[in-house]
Protein backbone atom coordinates (compact mmCIF):
# COMPACT_ATOMS: atom_id res chain seq x y z
CA UNK A 1 0.00 0.00 0.00
CA UNK A 2 2.83 2.20 -0.09
CA UNK A 3 2.15 3.59 -3.54
CA UNK A 4 -1.29 4.69 -2.14
CA UNK A 5 -2.97 6.79 0.12
CA UNK A 6 -5.85 5.10 2.14
CA UNK A 7 -8.62 8.13 3.12
CA UNK A 8 -11.37 7.58 5.12
CA UNK A 9 -14.41 9.06 6.98
CA UNK A 10 -17.29 8.63 9.38
CA UNK A 11 -20.76 9.23 9.35
CA UNK A 12 -22.08 8.05 12.89
CA UNK A 13 -25.58 8.06 13.72
CA UNK A 14 -26.29 7.64 17.53
CA UNK A 15 -29.44 8.24 19.30
CA UNK A 16 -29.74 10.27 22.50
CA UNK A 17 -30.66 9.59 25.63
CA UNK A 18 -34.36 11.09 25.94
CA UNK A 19 -37.86 9.41 27.14
CA UNK A 20 -39.38 10.36 23.97
CA UNK A 21 -39.18 10.66 20.37
CA UNK A 22 -37.94 14.18 18.57
CA UNK A 23 -40.92 15.34 17.55
CA UNK A 24 -44.02 13.41 19.38
CA UNK A 25 -44.97 12.27 23.41
CA UNK A 26 -44.38 8.74 21.83
CA UNK A 27 -42.09 6.77 24.79
CA UNK A 28 -38.90 5.36 23.05
CA UNK A 29 -38.75 1.72 24.62
CA UNK A 30 -36.42 -1.12 22.76
CA UNK A 31 -37.41 -4.33 22.24
CA UNK A 32 -41.26 -3.82 22.41
CA UNK A 33 -43.92 -5.27 19.84
CA UNK A 34 -43.57 -4.27 16.55
CA UNK A 35 -45.66 -0.37 15.80
CA UNK A 36 -46.80 -0.47 19.40
CA UNK A 37 -45.16 3.13 20.14
CA UNK A 38 -46.32 5.25 17.05
CA UNK A 39 -48.96 8.07 16.88
CA UNK A 40 -50.24 10.50 14.14
CA UNK A 41 -46.60 12.82 14.07
CA UNK A 42 -44.15 10.24 13.95
CA UNK A 43 -46.26 8.57 11.22
CA UNK A 44 -46.84 11.81 9.23
CA UNK A 45 -50.75 11.54 9.41
CA UNK A 46 -51.60 14.70 7.31
CA UNK A 47 -52.34 17.47 9.57
CA UNK A 48 -50.08 16.17 12.31
CA UNK A 49 -47.31 18.46 13.37
CA UNK A 50 -44.41 18.03 15.12
CA UNK A 51 -42.83 19.39 18.39
CA UNK A 52 -39.18 19.57 19.15
CA UNK A 53 -38.02 17.58 21.90
CA UNK A 54 -35.46 20.58 24.33
CA UNK A 55 -33.82 17.69 25.67
CA UNK A 56 -32.42 15.89 22.34
CA UNK A 57 -31.20 19.89 21.64
CA UNK A 58 -29.77 20.15 24.97
CA UNK A 59 -28.25 16.25 24.96
CA UNK A 60 -26.72 17.23 21.09
CA UNK A 61 -25.12 20.66 22.47
CA UNK A 62 -23.45 18.59 25.20
CA UNK A 63 -21.54 16.30 22.52
CA UNK A 64 -21.18 19.23 20.50
CA UNK A 65 -18.88 20.82 23.57
CA UNK A 66 -17.62 17.59 24.85
CA UNK A 67 -15.86 17.46 21.46
CA UNK A 68 -14.63 21.13 20.95
CA UNK A 69 -17.21 22.05 18.59
CA UNK A 70 -18.43 25.76 17.91
CA UNK A 71 -22.56 25.48 18.60
CA UNK A 72 -24.77 27.38 16.49
CA UNK A 73 -26.59 30.20 18.52
CA UNK A 74 -29.23 29.75 15.24
CA UNK A 75 -30.05 26.27 13.55
CA UNK A 76 -32.52 25.35 11.17
CA UNK A 77 -34.09 22.09 10.31
CA UNK A 78 -35.16 20.88 6.75
CA UNK A 79 -36.70 18.33 5.18
CA UNK A 80 -34.76 15.87 3.07
CA UNK A 81 -37.18 14.23 0.83
CA UNK A 82 -37.09 10.31 -0.40
CA UNK A 83 -39.63 7.72 -0.81
CA UNK A 84 -38.43 4.66 1.47
CA UNK A 85 -41.00 2.24 3.59
CA UNK A 86 -39.30 2.62 6.46
CA UNK A 87 -39.93 6.81 6.21
CA UNK A 88 -43.63 6.70 6.24
CA UNK A 89 -43.80 10.72 5.21
CA UNK A 90 -41.55 10.45 2.56
CA UNK A 91 -39.83 12.89 4.17
CA UNK A 92 -36.88 13.23 6.67
CA UNK A 93 -36.83 16.36 9.55
CA UNK A 94 -32.97 16.90 9.83
CA UNK A 95 -30.29 19.59 9.30
CA UNK A 96 -28.53 20.48 6.70
CA UNK A 97 -27.89 24.55 5.85
CA UNK A 98 -27.54 25.23 9.95
CA UNK A 99 -26.99 22.22 12.32
CA UNK A 100 -26.06 22.65 15.94
CA UNK A 101 -22.65 21.72 16.30
CA UNK A 102 -19.54 22.73 13.75
CA UNK A 103 -15.85 21.85 13.59
CA UNK A 104 -14.16 19.71 17.14
CA UNK A 105 -12.19 16.46 16.82
CA UNK A 106 -10.90 13.55 18.52
CA UNK A 107 -7.37 12.96 19.72
CA UNK A 108 -6.87 9.63 19.25
CA UNK A 109 -3.49 7.51 19.87
CA UNK A 110 -1.39 6.15 16.48
CA UNK A 111 1.91 4.19 15.64
CA UNK A 112 3.09 7.27 15.08
CA UNK A 113 1.98 9.08 17.80
CA UNK A 114 -1.08 11.14 18.60
CA UNK A 115 -3.27 12.14 15.75
CA UNK A 116 -6.33 14.70 15.34
CA UNK A 117 -9.68 13.64 13.86
CA UNK A 118 -11.72 16.27 12.85
CA UNK A 119 -15.12 16.73 13.02
CA UNK A 120 -17.03 18.51 10.05
CA UNK A 121 -20.21 19.30 11.92
CA UNK A 122 -22.84 17.40 14.25
CA UNK A 123 -26.69 17.61 13.17
CA UNK A 124 -29.64 16.58 14.59
CA UNK A 125 -32.34 14.44 12.92
CA UNK A 126 -34.77 11.74 13.24
CA UNK A 127 -34.29 8.32 12.99
CA UNK A 128 -36.48 5.98 10.13
CA UNK A 129 -38.37 2.98 11.32
CA UNK A 130 -36.90 -0.66 10.96
CA UNK A 131 -37.90 -3.15 8.10
CA UNK A 132 -37.91 -6.75 9.19
CA UNK A 133 -37.58 -9.51 6.37
CA UNK A 134 -39.24 -13.14 6.79
CA UNK A 135 -38.74 -15.86 4.78
CA UNK A 136 -42.01 -14.89 2.50
CA UNK A 137 -42.65 -11.57 3.32
CA UNK A 138 -41.25 -7.88 4.94
CA UNK A 139 -42.66 -5.78 7.57
CA UNK A 140 -42.02 -2.50 9.03
CA UNK A 141 -41.73 -1.40 12.82
CA UNK A 142 -42.20 2.06 13.36
CA UNK A 143 -41.36 2.28 16.43
CA UNK A 144 -38.38 3.54 16.11
CA UNK A 145 -39.22 6.21 13.36
CA UNK A 146 -38.67 9.34 15.24
CA UNK A 147 -35.91 8.70 17.75
CA UNK A 148 -33.51 11.13 18.10
CA UNK A 149 -30.30 10.87 17.05
CA UNK A 150 -27.84 13.08 15.90
CA UNK A 151 -25.02 12.44 12.94
CA UNK A 152 -21.71 13.09 13.85
CA UNK A 153 -19.29 13.76 10.77
CA UNK A 154 -15.91 13.27 10.59
CA UNK A 155 -13.57 14.80 8.42
CA UNK A 156 -11.79 12.89 5.89
CA UNK A 157 -8.77 12.49 8.56
CA UNK A 158 -8.33 8.26 8.80
CA UNK A 159 -6.24 6.49 7.36
CA UNK A 160 -6.48 2.54 8.19
CA UNK A 161 -9.06 0.50 10.06
CA UNK A 162 -7.11 0.30 13.57
CA UNK A 163 -7.34 4.56 13.53
CA UNK A 164 -10.69 4.45 12.52
CA UNK A 165 -11.92 1.87 15.38
CA UNK A 166 -9.71 3.79 17.93
CA UNK A 167 -11.77 6.96 16.73
CA UNK A 168 -14.80 5.40 17.12
CA UNK A 169 -14.03 3.80 20.16
CA UNK A 170 -12.78 7.06 21.85
CA UNK A 171 -16.44 8.55 20.64
CA UNK A 172 -18.75 6.17 22.30
CA UNK A 173 -16.82 6.82 25.27
CA UNK A 174 -16.82 10.50 25.64
CA UNK A 175 -20.77 10.06 24.28
CA UNK A 176 -21.63 7.55 27.42
CA UNK A 177 -19.33 9.68 29.59
CA UNK A 178 -21.50 13.05 28.89
CA UNK A 179 -24.93 10.46 29.55
CA UNK A 180 -25.75 11.43 26.47
CA UNK A 181 -26.13 7.96 24.38
CA UNK A 182 -26.08 4.50 25.63
CA UNK A 183 -24.36 3.77 22.60
CA UNK A 184 -25.41 0.03 22.67
CA UNK A 185 -24.56 -1.14 19.63
CA UNK A 186 -26.69 -4.86 19.64
CA UNK A 187 -29.82 -2.04 20.16
CA UNK A 188 -28.56 0.38 17.12
CA UNK A 189 -27.58 2.94 19.58
CA UNK A 190 -24.75 3.96 17.43
CA UNK A 191 -24.56 3.22 13.63
CA UNK A 192 -21.93 4.58 10.97
CA UNK A 193 -21.52 5.36 7.48
CA UNK A 194 -17.81 4.37 6.24
CA UNK A 195 -16.57 6.52 3.35
CA UNK A 196 -13.70 4.93 1.63
CA UNK A 197 -10.94 6.20 -0.86
CA UNK A 198 -7.57 5.90 -2.24
CA UNK A 199 -5.40 7.75 -4.54
CA UNK A 200 -1.63 7.58 -5.86
CA UNK A 201 1.08 9.07 -3.00
CA UNK A 202 1.77 12.76 -4.56
CA UNK A 203 -2.13 13.72 -5.75
CA UNK A 204 -3.60 15.92 -3.53
CA UNK A 205 -7.13 15.59 -4.91
CA UNK A 206 -9.28 12.41 -2.93
CA UNK A 207 -9.88 9.68 -5.09
CA UNK A 208 -13.45 8.78 -6.03
CA UNK A 209 -15.11 7.44 -2.41
CA UNK A 210 -17.42 4.32 -1.89
CA UNK A 211 -19.67 4.75 1.34
CA UNK A 212 -20.58 1.28 3.25
CA UNK A 213 -23.69 1.69 4.63
CA UNK A 214 -25.37 1.03 8.33
CA UNK A 215 -22.82 -0.44 9.68
CA UNK A 216 -23.49 -1.42 13.42
CA UNK A 217 -20.86 -3.45 15.01
CA UNK A 218 -16.97 -2.51 15.45
CA UNK A 219 -15.51 -5.69 14.06
CA UNK A 220 -18.20 -5.17 11.02
CA UNK A 221 -16.83 -2.10 10.58
CA UNK A 222 -12.99 -3.26 10.65
CA UNK A 223 -13.62 -6.06 8.39
CA UNK A 224 -15.63 -4.23 5.70
CA UNK A 225 -13.05 -1.20 5.40
CA UNK A 226 -10.12 -4.06 5.45
CA UNK A 227 -12.10 -5.92 2.66
CA UNK A 228 -12.92 -2.25 0.50
CA UNK A 229 -9.36 -1.18 0.54
CA UNK A 230 -8.19 -3.78 -0.61
CA UNK A 231 -11.08 -4.01 -3.41
CA UNK A 232 -10.52 -0.77 -4.40
CA UNK A 233 -6.53 -1.18 -4.37
CA UNK A 234 -7.10 -4.05 -6.94
CA UNK A 235 -9.28 -1.71 -9.13
CA UNK A 236 -6.93 1.10 -9.45
CA UNK A 237 -3.36 -1.37 -9.95
CA UNK A 238 -5.16 -2.59 -13.22
CA UNK A 239 -6.14 0.19 -14.43
CA UNK A 240 -9.72 0.39 -13.76
CA UNK A 241 -12.09 3.17 -12.62
CA UNK A 242 -14.04 3.25 -9.09
CA UNK A 243 -17.50 4.18 -9.41
CA UNK A 244 -18.83 6.45 -6.48
CA UNK A 245 -21.68 4.36 -5.32
CA UNK A 246 -23.35 3.31 -1.99
CA UNK A 247 -22.41 -0.48 -0.94
CA UNK A 248 -23.27 -2.77 1.86
CA UNK A 249 -20.94 -5.40 3.94
CA UNK A 250 -22.19 -9.20 3.71
CA UNK A 251 -20.65 -10.07 6.46
CA UNK A 252 -21.67 -13.99 5.83
CA UNK A 253 -19.07 -13.96 2.38
CA UNK A 254 -17.06 -11.33 3.99
CA UNK A 255 -17.24 -8.87 1.26
CA UNK A 256 -19.36 -5.36 0.48
CA UNK A 257 -21.10 -5.32 -2.59
CA UNK A 258 -22.64 -2.43 -4.82
CA UNK A 259 -26.25 -1.30 -3.59
CA UNK A 260 -26.63 1.88 -5.98
CA UNK A 261 -25.16 4.72 -7.32
CA UNK A 262 -24.81 7.24 -4.71
CA UNK A 263 -26.77 10.15 -4.35
CA UNK A 264 -26.21 13.76 -4.01
CA UNK A 265 -27.80 16.78 -1.95
CA UNK A 266 -30.08 17.66 -4.49
CA UNK A 267 -31.20 14.56 -5.59
CA UNK A 268 -32.68 14.84 -1.59
CA UNK A 269 -34.87 18.03 -2.57
CA UNK A 270 -33.73 19.40 0.88
CA UNK A 271 -35.73 22.73 1.75
CA UNK A 272 -36.62 24.62 5.14
CA UNK A 273 -39.14 22.82 7.59
CA UNK A 274 -42.20 24.68 7.55
CA UNK A 275 -44.03 23.70 10.87
CA UNK A 276 -40.63 24.29 13.08
CA UNK A 277 -39.18 27.05 14.27
CA UNK A 278 -35.50 27.69 14.23
CA UNK A 279 -33.21 27.09 17.44
CA UNK A 280 -32.03 30.06 19.59
CA UNK A 281 -29.38 29.40 21.93
CA UNK A 282 -28.62 32.39 24.21
CA UNK A 283 -25.07 32.79 25.60
CA UNK A 284 -26.03 32.24 29.14
CA UNK A 285 -28.00 28.52 28.24
CA UNK A 286 -24.59 27.56 26.55
CA UNK A 287 -22.53 28.52 29.64
CA UNK A 288 -24.74 26.60 31.61
CA UNK A 289 -24.84 23.63 29.67
CA UNK A 290 -20.99 23.92 29.47
CA UNK A 291 -20.52 23.94 33.43
CA UNK A 292 -22.48 20.71 33.62
CA UNK A 293 -19.68 18.41 31.49
CA UNK A 294 -18.33 15.69 32.92
CA UNK A 295 -14.48 15.43 33.17
CA UNK A 296 -13.08 13.89 29.38
CA UNK A 297 -11.86 10.42 29.65
CA UNK A 298 -8.60 11.24 28.43
CA UNK A 299 -8.12 13.78 31.38
CA UNK A 300 -9.93 11.24 33.54
CA UNK A 301 -7.00 8.80 33.12
CA UNK A 302 -4.05 11.40 33.48
CA UNK A 303 -5.19 12.31 36.91
CA UNK A 304 -6.10 9.09 38.28
CA UNK A 305 -2.13 8.06 37.46
CA UNK A 306 -1.64 11.06 39.19
CA UNK A 307 -4.08 10.77 42.29
CA UNK A 308 -4.20 7.56 43.19
CA UNK A 309 -0.66 6.34 41.71
CA UNK A 310 -1.60 4.06 39.74
CA UNK A 311 0.05 2.90 36.15
CA UNK A 312 -1.15 3.89 33.00
CA UNK A 313 -2.66 0.68 32.42
CA UNK A 314 -4.76 0.68 35.56
CA UNK A 315 -6.10 4.15 34.59
CA UNK A 316 -7.07 3.13 31.33
CA UNK A 317 -9.12 -0.09 32.09
CA UNK A 318 -10.99 1.56 35.05
CA UNK A 319 -11.46 4.80 32.87
CA UNK A 320 -13.02 3.05 30.36
CA UNK A 321 -16.46 2.71 31.67
CA UNK A 322 -17.35 6.14 33.53
CA UNK A 323 -19.61 3.33 36.14
CA UNK A 324 -15.78 1.60 36.80
CA UNK A 325 -13.72 4.67 37.05
CA UNK A 326 -16.39 6.32 39.76
CA UNK A 327 -16.66 3.58 41.94
CA UNK A 328 -12.81 3.17 41.74
CA UNK A 329 -12.32 6.68 42.75
CA UNK A 330 -15.00 6.64 45.44
CA UNK A 331 -13.44 3.49 47.09
CA UNK A 332 -9.85 4.42 46.72
CA UNK A 333 -10.77 7.76 48.39
CA UNK A 334 -12.51 5.92 51.26
CA UNK A 335 -9.69 3.60 52.03
CA UNK A 336 -6.64 5.84 50.95
CA UNK A 337 -5.21 2.48 49.34
CA UNK A 338 -5.54 3.24 45.48
CA UNK A 339 -3.31 0.76 43.69
CA UNK A 340 -4.51 -1.99 45.98
CA UNK A 341 -8.18 -0.92 45.20
CA UNK A 342 -7.20 -0.79 41.53
CA UNK A 343 -5.85 -4.60 42.16
CA UNK A 344 -9.09 -5.88 43.74
CA UNK A 345 -11.60 -4.15 40.87
CA UNK A 346 -9.65 -4.97 37.98
CA UNK A 347 -8.82 -8.65 38.92
CA UNK A 348 -11.57 -9.74 41.63
CA UNK A 349 -14.53 -7.52 41.11
CA UNK A 350 -14.02 -7.29 37.03
CA UNK A 351 -13.73 -11.32 37.36
CA UNK A 352 -17.41 -11.13 39.26
CA UNK A 353 -18.88 -8.68 36.88
CA UNK A 354 -17.99 -11.04 33.29
CA UNK A 355 -19.33 -14.48 35.41
CA UNK A 356 -22.52 -12.93 36.56
CA UNK A 357 -23.15 -10.52 33.37
CA UNK A 358 -23.75 -7.34 35.83
CA UNK A 359 -22.42 -3.85 35.98
CA UNK A 360 -20.93 -2.55 38.64
CA UNK A 361 -24.27 -0.51 39.03
CA UNK A 362 -26.39 -3.32 39.07
CA UNK A 363 -24.77 -5.31 42.27
CA UNK A 364 -24.93 -4.56 45.67
CA UNK A 365 -21.14 -3.79 46.12
CA UNK A 366 -20.57 -0.32 47.25
CA UNK A 367 -17.39 1.18 47.74
CA UNK A 368 -17.84 1.21 51.40
CA UNK A 369 -17.88 -2.02 51.76
CA UNK A 370 -15.12 -2.79 49.19
CA UNK A 371 -12.61 -0.53 50.93
CA UNK A 372 -13.75 -2.24 54.27
CA UNK A 373 -12.87 -5.30 53.14
CA UNK A 374 -9.28 -4.27 51.94
CA UNK A 375 -8.80 -2.62 55.10
CA UNK A 376 -9.68 -5.83 56.99
CA UNK A 377 -7.11 -7.91 54.82
CA UNK A 378 -4.38 -4.96 55.36
CA UNK A 379 -4.40 -4.83 58.86
CA UNK A 380 -4.25 -8.80 59.45
CA UNK A 381 -7.93 -9.08 60.73
CA UNK A 382 -8.75 -12.00 57.80
CA UNK A 383 -6.18 -13.33 55.04
CA UNK A 384 -6.78 -12.50 51.47
CA UNK A 385 -8.49 -16.12 50.61
CA UNK A 386 -11.65 -15.09 53.08
CA UNK A 387 -11.81 -11.75 51.54
CA UNK A 388 -11.88 -13.40 47.72
CA UNK A 389 -14.32 -15.78 49.55
CA UNK A 390 -16.74 -13.21 51.25
CA UNK A 391 -16.41 -10.79 47.74
CA UNK A 392 -19.23 -13.08 45.65
CA UNK A 393 -21.65 -12.61 48.33
CA UNK A 394 -21.06 -8.95 48.84
CA UNK A 395 -21.48 -8.34 45.30
CA UNK A 396 -24.70 -10.37 44.79
CA UNK A 397 -26.72 -9.85 48.02
CA UNK A 398 -24.82 -7.20 49.84
CA UNK A 399 -23.79 -6.75 53.73
CA UNK A 400 -21.07 -5.10 55.94
CA UNK A 401 -17.43 -6.96 55.86
CA UNK A 402 -16.40 -6.59 59.40
CA UNK A 403 -20.20 -8.18 60.76
CA UNK A 404 -19.62 -10.97 58.34
CA UNK A 405 -16.03 -11.74 59.72
CA UNK A 406 -17.26 -11.05 63.60
CA UNK A 407 -20.61 -13.10 63.56
CA UNK A 408 -18.86 -16.63 61.29
CA UNK A 409 -15.79 -16.35 63.05
CA UNK A 410 -13.68 -15.96 60.09
CA UNK A 411 -10.67 -13.70 61.91
CA UNK A 412 -7.57 -14.50 60.77
CA UNK A 413 -5.25 -16.56 63.30
CA UNK A 414 -1.92 -15.21 63.97
CA UNK A 415 -1.35 -16.50 67.53
CA UNK A 416 1.67 -18.54 67.02
CA UNK A 417 0.93 -21.02 69.58
CA UNK A 418 -2.13 -22.33 67.92
CA UNK A 419 -0.28 -22.05 64.59
CA UNK A 420 2.34 -24.02 66.22
CA UNK A 421 -0.36 -26.59 66.75
CA UNK A 422 -1.67 -26.97 63.66
CA UNK A 423 1.82 -27.59 62.55
CA UNK A 424 2.66 -30.60 64.86
CA UNK A 425 -0.22 -32.39 63.76
CA UNK A 426 -0.30 -31.77 59.70
CA UNK A 427 3.53 -32.93 60.11
CA UNK A 428 2.38 -35.53 62.65
CA UNK A 429 -0.12 -36.73 59.80
CA UNK A 430 2.48 -36.47 56.61
CA UNK A 431 5.72 -37.71 57.87
CA UNK A 432 6.13 -38.91 54.41
CA UNK A 433 5.92 -35.57 53.11
CA UNK A 434 8.40 -34.35 55.60
CA UNK A 435 10.66 -36.87 54.72
CA UNK A 436 9.89 -35.69 50.75
CA UNK A 437 11.42 -32.32 52.50
CA UNK A 438 14.25 -33.47 54.12
CA UNK A 439 15.45 -35.69 51.44
CA UNK A 440 15.95 -32.63 48.88
CA UNK A 441 12.01 -32.27 47.18
CA UNK A 442 11.43 -28.41 48.53
CA UNK A 443 8.17 -28.69 46.79
CA UNK A 444 6.75 -30.53 49.92
CA UNK A 445 6.78 -27.43 52.19
CA UNK A 446 4.12 -25.75 49.81
CA UNK A 447 2.11 -29.06 50.49
CA UNK A 448 2.14 -29.04 54.05
CA UNK A 449 1.67 -25.17 54.06
CA UNK A 450 -1.75 -25.97 52.18
CA UNK A 451 -2.61 -28.63 54.70
CA UNK A 452 -2.07 -26.18 57.98
CA UNK A 453 -4.61 -24.00 56.19
CA UNK A 454 -6.95 -26.75 55.43
CA UNK A 455 -6.89 -27.22 59.16
CA UNK A 456 -7.12 -23.86 60.23
CA UNK A 457 -10.12 -23.73 57.70
CA UNK A 458 -7.99 -20.95 55.82
CA UNK A 459 -7.94 -18.67 58.95
CA UNK A 460 -4.50 -19.23 59.66
CA UNK A 461 -2.49 -16.06 58.69
CA UNK A 462 0.05 -17.68 55.29
CA UNK A 463 2.52 -15.82 55.98
CA UNK A 464 3.23 -16.33 59.85
CA UNK A 465 2.21 -20.37 58.55
CA UNK A 466 5.38 -20.36 55.83
CA UNK A 467 8.22 -18.90 58.35
CA UNK A 468 6.94 -21.62 61.32
CA UNK A 469 7.38 -24.28 58.49
CA UNK A 470 10.20 -23.54 57.28
CA UNK A 471 11.73 -22.39 60.54
CA UNK A 472 10.80 -26.29 61.72
CA UNK A 473 11.98 -27.80 58.40
CA UNK A 474 15.40 -25.94 58.90
CA UNK A 475 15.92 -27.29 62.59
CA UNK A 476 14.84 -31.12 61.10
CA UNK A 477 17.44 -30.91 58.01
Amino acid sequence: MSDFLVTIGLETHVHLKTRTKMFCGCKLEFGTEPNTHVCPVCLGYPGALPVMNGEAIRLTVTAGLMLGCEINRFSTFDRKNYFYPDMSKNYQISQQAKPLCLGGGIQIETPQGVKLVRINHIHQEEDAGKIIHYARYSGVDFNRCGTPLMEIVSEPDLSTPDEAMAYLQSLRQILVYAGVSDCNLEEGNMRSDVNVSVRPVGQTELGTRTEIKNMNTFKGIYAALEYEIERQLAVVRKGGVITQETRRWDADIGETQSMRSKENAHDYRYFPEPDLVPVILSEEQIAQWRTALPELPSARRVRMMEGYGIPEYDAGVLADEKQNADFFEACAKISGEGKLVSNWFMTDVMAIMNETGKSITESTLTPESLAELITLVTDGTINGSTAKELLPELFEKGGTPGTMVEERGLAQVSDSGEIDWFIVEVFSANEKSVNDYLAGKKAAAGFLVGQVMKLSKGKADPKLVNSMIARKLAEMN
